[in-house]
């Protein structure tokens, strides 16, 4: 057998830190606008915040942080995250953020959990980690993320001022030699079921995830962009934006904690003409709800990349035809970086007609180069893609988790490696992948699956339906039949026959919903995803109709 011949090419780390070296010498005047608790309108260059990144790691060097430290963050999106990640990260630290949304027990666990060494917190959410100080038993200092004017008095012990420590700081670091396969940053699950679990990525991991983001089939951030980040810096590293911007010189502009506000994104939109944004389903149809009632556009706005739940057709429809906004449909998870797959329009998709287009536009897209995917039945028997067999969807690729943080409970993961994501889908021949449902939420019918995404697709083309969701309850012959749950626009005052009239000729008979339920909103996961653990509880006395059959 013959030896094989190998390369001569260097063996170069794949690290955070040449990201930030890049950025910094290449494209010192890129923009970074903010909005923040202590100021509505931040302005600075990559050149200012690499300086005052440089800073706070001499500020975690003189706090005692060591290399391999977790250091946790809660914090909105503006640019003092934006020098943790890279302070932290390039100091051989590991950037820990955590969804200030969550529960407060959630939060006690993490940071127990994680072992973080500090905390830096944004003054708003600063209460929150007041009150749970004396829970935190690993946590040797606490900085607010603001000047000495809004410091929140505290009779905390150990709680700095962010600017006041970097006002002190040297301006040099050298930044030390990492191994690529080094820890980075930490991110934990949502943790609807048991506690929340943490995904602990590399810089190897995070480098190459950000290089397929950013390819043309990708995201694919350019230099000309603007981007608005809507997706939180907490939430999987804002889906690697932090990385992609600074890789291509794009503008960033952080909403920080107005990003659940439709009329301060469209004035951010406007007022620093934003190319491309990205976010959750809620939080477009928010801006869109604004745009509708205020008469105001959006005329610099390309595109959206929405991900973390299915997104209704009626959103991408309204964006589209009212406002000339594409919206991209993208899926992953924070076990996955997260992009998993991304839905750009295929080649021929202009010669299609405009039903093929709508039913295109809805699913989820092709893998992105890096994720290798599969579809298995419940013998875990591989199934086809033809568009119609759909089972348990399973990857694995090199920015995809191999275990969660000191747990070793779980069976995630099969024998060869495998991640089972939870996630029902199908996959077609041109390797276009559509979720029908998360494993716990797919309706078992008669022994059948139901989709309750493309029931909600349907519901939500109904001009008068602000939000729908639909979860299986109990049925003595059927084992299962669907519920649909309704919120109305405002002004509106729909029957159940109205909305289930609205589903005729649109789905199989069988799929029809055995009843409708309104209800005055809906409740949300921290992330921003309609809560089915919540709606399940919530209707768990329900019984269905007695003309259900």
């Amino acid at each position: 057998m013959s030896e094989p011949l190998f390369g001569l090419m260097m063996d170069y780390p794949l690290t955070v830190t040449q990201i930030m070296r890049h950025a910094e010498r290449v494209y010192p005047d890129g923009e970074v606008v903010s909005v923040t608790a202590d100021n509505p309108q931040h302005r600075c260059t990559y050149s200012d915040v690499f300086r005052r990144t440089r800073q706070l790691a001499n500020v975690l060097k003189t706090l005692g942080a060591t290399r391999g430290d977790r250091i946790a963050t809660l914090a909105w999106n503006d640019y003092r995250h934006l020098e943790l990640y890279y302070a932290i990260q390039c100091s051989g630290m590991v950037c820990h953020t955590i969804n200030p949304r969550l529960f407060p027990e959630q939060v006690q666990y993490i940071v127990n959990h994680a072992e973080d060494q500090f905390i830096f917190v944004d003054k708003l959410i600063f209460p929150l980690v007041e009150k749970l100080a004396a829970t935190f038993e690993t946590v040797k200092g606490i900085v607010v993320m603001t000047d000495e004017a809004n410091m929140p008095e505290t009779a905390v012990d150990n709680v700095h001022c962010y600017e006041t420590l970097l006002a002190g700081a040297d301006e040099q670091f050298d930044w030390p030699e990492l191994d690529e396969q080094e820890a980075c940053a930490l991110c934990y699950t949502s943790g609807t079921t048991g506690n929340p679990k943490g995904v602990l990525y590399s810089h190897r991991s995070t480098v190459l995830h950000a290089l397929g983001a950013n390819s043309a089939e990708g995201i694919g951030f350019k230099n000309r962009d603007t981007i608005l980040p809507v997706v939180p810096m907490f939430h999987v590293n804002a889906w690697a934006v932090p990385y992609c911007a600074l890789m291509v010189g794009s503008k960033l502009v952080f909403p920080g904690p107005k990003m659940g506000d439709g009329e301060t994104l469209a004035n951010l939109m406007n007022a620093e003409s934003v190319t491309i944004a990205l976010g959750v389903p809620t939080v477009w149809l928010g801006l869109l709800n604004h745009l509708q009632e205020s008469g105001k556009t959006v005329e610099s706005l390309e595109r959206t990349v929405v991900g973390g739940s299915a997104c209704p057709a009626s959103i991408m429809d309204a964006f589209r035809t009212q406002y000339g906004v594409e919206t991209i449909h993208a899926w992953g998870m924070t076990e996955m970086s997260p992009l998993g797959t991304i839905n750009n329009p295929p080649r021929g998709f202009e010669a299609m007609s405009e039903a093929d287009q709508a039913a295109l536009r809805v699913k989820q897209g092709r893998p992105a180069f890096g994720v290798e995917m599969k579809i298995v039945d419940e013998d875990d028997k591989e199934l086809p893609w033809d568009g119609k067999a759909f089972g348990r969807l399973k990857v694995r690729g090199p920015w995809i988790c191999s275990a969660y943080y000191k747990r070793d409970d779980t069976d995630a993961h099969d024998a060869d490696g495998w991640f089972d994501t939870g996630d029902v889908s199908t996959m077609d021949s041109h390797g276009i992948m559509q979720i029908t449902d998360r494993a716990k939420d797919v309706i078992k019918s008669g022994g059948e699956w139901i989709s309750s995404i493309d029931l909600e697709n349907v519901a939500m083309s109904h001009p008068d339906i602000a939000e729908a969701a639909v979860i299986g309850v109990p049925h003595e012959k059927w084992a299962e039949r669907p519920l649909l749950i309704v919120v109305n626009k405002p002004g509106k005052q729909l029957s159940a026959a109205d909305v289930l009239s609205h589903f005729e000729g649109k789905i199989a008979k069988w799929w029809m919903p055995d009843d409708v339920q309104f209800v005055d909103e809906l409740p949300h996961t921290a992330t921003g995803k309609i809560s089915k653990l919540h709606l399940r509880q919530q209707f768990a006395d329900y019984k269905l109709p007695s003309s259900a059959a």
